[in-house]
Formats: C-alpha cells, structure tokens, sequence
C-alpha cells in the first residue's frame, strides 16, 4: 500500500503541531488538547479532499486507513465499505469552504507577533491536498479545482507580506537569434522560484481569467503526477507540449514565459527559459541546413521552454521552400526532447487548428489547446494605465472615457491588435500631448504628467481601423504582451 497520505499527515501533524504550540505560549491550553486538535484537523483536510468529486475509491480510502487508523480515529471502519457504509465522508467537501477556525487563529497570532505560523499551516495543508489527489492515478478535474480554490481562499486571508512576488525582469527568457555565439561559462542556476509566488504573479496580468484557470489546473496536475513519480507509482504518460491559440498581444508570450517558469519550480524543466522563435529562426536556404537550424534551436531551448510563433507559416512556402523539412525536424526534436523541455505552439485559431489538423505528427503530440481570447474595453483601459504609469503618465476620468470609446469602435476579428491598440493609442497620447503642451509656457508637474480627453485620438475611420488590423504581427506580440509587477 502506498504510504504517501501517511507521511504527509505525519508531517503535517509535527509541523503544524508545533506552530499551535508556539501560538499558545503564554495561555493556559492543554498541550495534549493541542496535539488532538492538530490530528483531527488533518482528518478534516483529508477526507475533504477525498470527498470533493465524490468517487471515493478504494485507492483513496486505503490511504485513509493507513493514516489515521493508528491513530483511533476510525473505530470499526478499517475497510472501504465499512468507510462507505457509515457515510464517514458524505458532504465533508463543504469543510473545504472557509479557513478552519486553526488557521484563523495562526493568522491572528502572525498579525500580532509579526510570525508566518499561517504560511506554515498553507503549505503544510497544500500539500496534504495535492498527495490526497495523487493517491488516484488520475485526479479529476473537480478534485484540482477544489485545489485551486482552497489554495486561492488561504493565499486570500494570509497577512499581507507573506509572499513576495518576483520581478518580471529575471524571467530568463531570451531570443533565438544568435544562437551560434557560444557562451564562455554558463553561469549558475538561480535556485527555482516558489510556486506560489508564480501564481500570484499569473493572477496578477490583466483579464486572461479563463487562461489563469487553464494554467492553475495544469500546474495542479503535473504537482500530483510529480508526487507519484517520486514515490515509483504509474503515472499517466501524457505530453505538456500545448498549442496557444489567439490574435496577437493577447500575452501568449507573456503566459509562456510564466509557465517556463512555473515548469522549473515544478521540476519538469531544469532550466525553466523560454525561447522564441518564428519561420525565420527555423528555415534556412540551402539543401541540408533547415535540420541543423532546428536542432540549434532545440538545444539553446533545451531544458526550458520552446515558443514556436505561427508555426503555420511553415507550410505555406512552395516546391523549392524548406518549411516542410522543418516541420518534420521539429516533430522529430519533440520526441526525442519530450522529457527534457516543452514546446508550445502559437498563432490565429483558425490558422492553428488548420495545422493540427493537417499534420498527424502535431496533433498526436499537442494534445492540449489554450485559447486567448481578445482583451475587452474595459481590460484595453487597464493595458493602457499600466503603459502609462510605466511611462509616469496618468489619465484623467474624461480621458478614461475617450479611450473606452476609442476601443469599442475597433471592430473584434482576425488579426484585432489587442495590446497594440493600447500601445498605439499611449503613443499617439504623449504626441499630442507635447504638441498641446507647446503654447502653455510654463507647464506644471501635473501637466506633464497628465493626459487629457483631447490627447486621446479621436474615433477612427474604417480606413484607419483597417490599417490597424492588417498591420505587423511580430510588432503587435511584442507590444502587447503587458505584465504587471508586484512593486
């Protein structure tokens, strides 16, 4: 019988256990008291999260038995039906609703004294969660939700201070140019980033709510397969290459970047860069030299993260183009790299779906499709903001209202620029904003600073909204991808 549930209560009851005891310093609790309570709440964790998708299998339930059955808390329940019989996990998915009374009062107690007993309590409690889940060989989807949501509820009430999000400008990513330079010493790993602060940063870009789901799930996932793998349980093969599908400026490169990381603290990947690189990067002129292109490629991307942008374009050359023979290079690379690195494929919808479907040797091994839908006004605006704080700009509340209605007359459609229509829109901003500021002679901070409704370009025309959506692409992805800092 696996012991994996068993080690991680164990752990969970010393760690927490003495967390409770160093909260009751200076009152008058039971040491013993403290100690029961400590045990009974990793029963409550646990049979939570083996009741929160209502299968109660017999992989599951063994596990509780081994445990906590030592431990008196099952008295005349040491089978599964016995388990099921008695109804001893029927609607305890509900204890999973609220932060238990425990970790409310190691809150209050870090808020206090100024300690992390409920930062220990989290991480001690997720992963209590994620073992429940790998006791199955394959979680459901309802128990990762259950997850995620608990992770979200306790991330929501730590003390502020807690978890220091890193700055995106050591996200390691880089371009796949100039991979022939070699570098003289490759320097030491920065150890992984806690996965925590991953997400926290995930949660932190603007709008993609669907996306940030897509991605928690998926980290959830690999968390619970990588705990089978260490204990030598079957896992199920499947790939983590994925297809990211959507209009340029949608923050697919930015999402990339992330998950390379988030891959790394995870341990799927021991580097966890991301390179980019597009039909450019991959095909090359001559008989024989797309192949070695590929490969070069691959190995400055092995070990992280390999973004493929409009992998199509690859097929759309005639008799005498090289695409071909790099579409064949880059299936090969992918399998034979499928344990060392990941590799996501990115473009239009209807171009990306057109690819998987015409190339067996895609759809075998990109299984999984990540839609990024275009950014709405409101979230447009908010693209903006940040633009121009980073600009040290602020908008007025008419100047808000001007770029709304300069956003809503951009029709949605292939090829709609999304975060490029908020760069564009910035530019064109500060022009006539200096142009304004020209006949006042001797401007304030606050002027300077300050952009007005009449800055904001007035609605286009359909000619300069066409110009808008048929303009470059590379330019659009690079412009668009916004993310935000913890400052």
């Amino acid at each position: 019988m696996d012991k994996g549930l068993t080690k991680a209560v164990e752990k969970f009851i010393g760690v927490i256990g003495r967390a409770v005891k160093q909260a009751a310093v200076g009152t008058s609790v039971d040491a013993a008291k403290l100690d029961s309570d400590v045990l009974v709440e990793a029963f409550n964790l646990s049979v939570a999260f083996v009741d929160v998708d209502g299968r109660h299998t017999d992989d599951e339930l063994w596990a509780l038995v081994a445990a906590f059955a030592h431990h008196n808390l099952l008295p005349g329940m040491v089978t599964p039906d016995a388990m099921r019989r008695n109804d001893l996990l029927e609607g305890k998915r509900s204890w999973l609703s609220k932060p238990s009374d425990m970790f409310e009062t190691l809150r209050q107690v870090d808020e206090a004294r100024g300690t992390t007993l409920a930062r220990s309590y989290y991480e001690e409690a997720m992963a209590l969660a994620h073992t429940v889940a790998s006791v199955d060989q394959y979680p459901s989807d309802d128990e990762l939700k259950a997850i995620i949501e608990f992770q979200r509820l306790l991330m929501a009430a730590l003390p502020t201070g807690g978890s220091k999000v890193a700055s995106t400008s050591e996200s390691g990513d880089t371009s796949a140019e100039g991979i022939e330079a070699p570098a003289e010493a490759e320097a030491p790993l920065e150890p992984p980033e806690p996965l925590e602060d991953l997400m926290a940063e995930l949660d932190g870009l603007i709008g993609l709510e669907q996306v940030k789901e897509e991605v928690r799930l998926l980290t959830a996932l690999l968390r619970v397969q990588k705990l089978r793998e260490e204990r030598d349980l079957p896992v199920v093969d499947s790939t983590k290459h994925l297809i990211f599908s959507g209009n340029p400026g949608t923050g697919k490169t930015t999402v990339g970047r992330l998950l390379a990381r988030i891959y790394r603290s995870l341990g799927v990947v021991q580097k966890g860069q991301l390179i980019e690189v597009d039909r450019s990067g991959l095909v090359a002129g001559f008989v024989g030299q797309t192949a070695t292109k590929v490969k070069e490629v691959f190995d400055k991307a092995d070990g992280g993260v390999l973004l493929i942008d409009e992998a199509y374009s690859l097929t759309r050359g005639g008799e005498k183009d090289f695409g071909r023979e790099a579409i064949d290079s880059v299936v090969k690379n992918v399998e034979d790299r499928r344990d060392s690195m990941v590799v996501i494929l990115a473009g239009y919808p209807k171009e990306m779906a057109e690819l998987v479907a015409t190339n067996p040797g895609f759809g075998s091994r990109f299984p999984k499709t990540i839609y990024f839908p275009d950014y709405d006004n409101d979230e447009l605006v908010a693209i903006l903001k940040l633009i121009s704080t980073g600009g040290t700009y602020e908008l007025t509340d008419e100047a808000t209202t001007a770029a709304v209605a300069w956003f809503g007359a951009h029709d949605r459609g292939h090829g709609f620029g999304n975060g490029r229509l908020a760069r564009n829109l910035f530019e064109a901003a500060v022009s006539r904003h200096a142009q304004r500021l020209t006949e006042v002679a001797a401007p304030s901070d606050a002027q300077l600073t300050t952009l007005e409704a009449e800055d904001i370009a007035a609605v286009p025309t359909e000619s300069e909204r066409e110009s808008v959506l048929t303009g470059d692409d590379e330019a659009a992805e690079d412009s668009g991808e916004i993310e935000t800092e913890n400052e």
